[in-house]
């Protein structure tokens, strides 16, 4: 049965809109994860939407919003983004959400053309969580290289935790090193 998730994300990012910025497929030990970026990184919003199917039927929905710009850290280009990311999961009997507050940063190094480093951070206390979920955390960090002019691979590390209410203790809902392919439209 865990093949049978795994077209479901393949159809779910072919039937990604036309006019989509980018779209990425990540892989841990334990999960698969498709997100579709409607706007380019030259757009001063970012809404997104992804999928996470974890081993054992857990699954995990994400949705972005973020104002994105410009700037640079240090003498480093860099795009960066602030906003909310929406995450529902379920994991039967147990299911729950949170709307987390955060942003993310890409740094592109100049003298290496191709190779840049992204990091993200959203966390949502008791107040915006639901369901099941107390808190939520969510953490990326993610080395990549542009192989060609619209694709690129990357690894890295995601973190997705969550409390639960009514019980003592934690739930990582995802957490594992990673690798990946993202195309850009």
């Amino acid at each position: 049965m865990k093949y049978c998730r795994i077209p479901l994300v393949a159809l779910s990012l072919a039937a990604a809109p036309v006019m989509a910025g980018d779209v990425d497929l990540s892989l841990t030990d334990d999960s698969v994860k498709g997100q579709v970026n409607l706007f380019e990184t030259q757009s001063e919003l970012q809404l997104g939407i992804g999928h996470t199917y974890h081993e054992g039927s857990r699954n995990i929905t994400n949705l972005d919003f973020h104002a994105q710009g410009r700037t640079a850290i240090g003498n480093l280009p860099t795009t960066a983004g602030v906003g909310v990311r929406g995450i529902y999961w379920d994991d039967s009997p147990a299911d729950g959400g949170a709307l987390g507050l955060g942003g993310y940063a890409t740094l592109n190094v100049p003298d290496v053309p191709g190779l840049s480093f992204t990091g993200s951070a959203h966390f949502a206390p008791d107040i915006l969580s639901f369901g099941d979920s107390e808190d939520l955390t969510s953490i990326e960090l993610r080395g990549s290289y542009r192989i060609i002019r619209n694709a690129e691979v990357f690894a890295g590390y995601r973190y997705l935790n969550t409390d639960l209410e009514d019980v003592s203790g934690d739930v990582n809902l995802d957490e594992g090193v990673l690798a990946g392919l993202k195309i850009y439209f």
